[in-house]
């Protein structure tokens, strides 16, 4: 399973931005996650416990921006 990724920056006068912004997308694309991946033997258990734990993250994630996540204490 190998993905190119093709990440572009605009490098104007500041180099310390365009940094930034390549690090964020960079981020963003999941690059260094699936580094990782081929890097490291991952049993399918475990990367299907991982997907379970991450949909479950994004899906606290967008109850939270609507206003929708009741939190009991």
């Amino acid at each position: 399973m190998s993905k190119n990724a093709n990440i572009k920056v605009l490098v104007t006068s500041n180099i310390d931005r365009a940094l930034r912004q390549l690090k964020k997308k960079i981020e963003r694309e999941g690059v260094v996650r699936d580094m990782k991946r081929v890097v490291y033997f991952e049993s399918p258990t475990q990367k299907k416990r991982k997907r379970l734990i991450r949909a479950i993250k994004q899906n606290l994630m967008i109850l939270a921006s609507r206003g929708e996540l009741l939190i009991k204490k």
